[in-house]
C-alpha cells in the first residue's frame, strides 16, 4: 500500500476513495500485517492493469505514472487512476489508452 501511495503521489482521501477504507482502517491492517478486503484487492488488480497498459504504451513507468495521475480531458478531467475505482471506469481509461497507441486523440 506504501508503495503504490508513493508511486502514484496520492492524497490520503484519494487513498481512501480508492481503496474503500479509511486511513484508520488501512494503518490497522498494515501494522497488523492483514489483507486488504476484496473491494480494495480488485481496484489494485484494476490499477495495476490499466498501469501495464499505459507502461507498455508510454514505454517507461515513470511517464506511465505521470499519465494516471495527472487529470486528462478525455475522460472528463479526472486522472485515471481515479476511474479506475470502477470496472466502467477502468474500461474508460483503457479505451483513452487504446485510443493513444492506434494513434487517435484522447
Amino acid at each position: 500500500m506504501r508503495a503504490f501511495r508513493l508511486a502514484f503521489n496520492l492524497q490520503d482521501r484519494h487513498l481512501e476513495t480508492l481503496l474503500n477504507a479509511s486511513m484508520s482502517t488501512l494503518e490497522r491492517r498494515r501494522r497488523g500485517q492483514k489483507n486488504l478486503d476484496p473491494v480494495a484487492s480488485e481496484r489494485l488488480d484494476r490499477i495495476a492493469t490499466v498501469s501495464h497498459l499505459a507502461e507498455e504504451i508510454f514505454e517507461t513507468p515513470v511517464t506511465a505514472t505521470d499519465w494516471m495521475s495527472t487529470p486528462n480531458t478525455a475522460l472528463g478531467g479526472d486522472a485515471p487512476i481515479m476511474l479506475c475505482e470502477t470496472e466502467l471506469g477502468g474500461k474508460q481509461v483503457r479505451r483513452v489508452l487504446q485510443s493513444l497507441e492506434w494513434g487517435g486523440p484522447a
